[in-house]
């Protein structure tokens, strides 16, 4: 091993902008793979088929590369300025993930993975490097805690004692012996703030998560629509779900993020539910350029605004839910339909959009006319 060169890659992370650098044998976390197969073989993926279909390869760094002979695990703090939860009461805003309210955070963290992976070569006599960024089939938050940056929180994700629940993670693989750091110990405690906050009953344990009642998983990665049960749980929450991370009581020690790029922008801190929804194509992409949350497309987007406008209890958004109903999605005007009526009524929705029954084109549509 080379003398020092652990020291001088974490000089060089913190240099980059990284909060946490350390370092974790590829093999560190075997018990990770078989909580996968649990949790896959439970259901609890919902409908993200790449979990099954990468699990071999997520459950093992060896797997993804055999070459791997260290693991270096990166946190970047994005911790919030304020409590995220406070847009809840706003009803007629929706509220944002806080990861979500800047620039893709893929972006930036593998940038700054790319730069010290370049360091990591050069200082190692020409080692083999690979970066990951979420992106890939790579079991971050138990590596993490296997490395020492925190450990796994009964919300499942990693919590530090010096960010709380606020950390990125990245990883740069390597063909370098490095000496393996010592592994993060749980905190926890009795605490159980993070279950109790939950809006929809998403851990039916302590870290276990049931990914098809948790909010983030509703409005990001699934395509379809959302169980009728669940969307009034949902509140005003738009893209993702920071309940669990915020509750958390060692968020007491954490700080704001430095980083300029993943700045929060004024205006996702709480926007307008009217003006989301009258988003095209067009406008959303340009809205949100350069943000994760453009990747779930305007039809996801506003069948999540059209939940949070159902749930405000604001008969005067009803027009907007009745201006839905003949979008050329038909996930839109079924939740166009399911919102509208939570406002106004049935006889008030068609009043509000005479006509409105002809845009029927589809049984979920009919399917939400017709539900009592």
């Amino acid at each position: 091993m080379v003398p020092d060169l652990k020291s001088r890659i974490a000089a060089r992370a913190l240099a980059l902008g990284f909060d946490g650098c350390r370092v974790a044998a590829p093999d560190a976390a075997p018990e990770a793979a078989g909580r996968l197969r649990a949790w896959l073989a439970a259901g609890r993926h919902g409908t993200m088929g790449w979990m099954a279909d990468t699990a071999e390869r997520r459950g093992s760094p060896a797997a993804l590369w055999a070459d791997v002979r260290s693991v270096i695990m990166l946190g970047l703090n994005y911790g919030p300025e304020v409590d995220p939860r406070a847009v809840l009461a706003r009803r007629g805003a929706g509220a944002v993930s806080v990861y979500a309210r800047h620039r893709d955070y893929h972006d930036v963290v593998k940038g700054k993975l790319k730069d010290l992976a370049g360091f990591v070569a050069r200082q190692g006599g020409g080692a083999d490097v690979k970066v990951f960024v979420d992106t890939a089939p790579v079991m971050e938050k138990p590596l993490a805690e296997a490395a020492g940056l925190g450990w796994a929180g009964k919300h499942t994700n990693l919590v530090s004692r010096d960010f709380g629940s606020w950390l990125f993670l990245g990883s740069v693989f390597t063909t370098l012996p490095l000496e393996p750091d010592l592994p993060g110990t749980d905190a926890c405690g009795s605490c159980r703030a993070c279950l109790d906050a939950c809006p929809t009953g998403a851990f039916p344990a302590p870290r276990q998560l049931d990914a098809r009642r948790c909010i983030s998983y509703l409005t990001i990665e699934h395509k379809g629509t959302i169980d009728r049960a669940l969307r009034p749980l949902m509140g005003n929450r738009i893209y993702g779900c920071d309940d669990c991370l915020a509750a958390c009581p060692w968020n007491k020690f954490a700080v704001a993020g430095r980083d300029a790029k993943l700045r929060a922008r004024d205006d996702l801190a709480a926007p307008s539910l009217d003006a989301l929804s009258r988003l095209d194509d067009a406008g959303f992409r340009a809205l949100f350029s350069g943000s994760p949350i453009k990747r779930i497309g305007v039809d996801r987007f506003l069948r999540n605004v059209l939940i949070a406008i159902g749930n405000s209890g604001d008969a005067a958004l009803a027009p907007r839910a009745a201006a839905l109903l003949a979008h050329p999605s038909p996930l839109v005007r079924a939740m166009a339909v399911w919102a509208g009526r939570r406002l106004v009524g049935t006889e008030g929705l068609a009043l509000a959009s005479p006509g409105s029954r002809a845009t029927e084109r589809d049984a979920g549509v009919l399917a939400e006319w017709e539900h009592p």
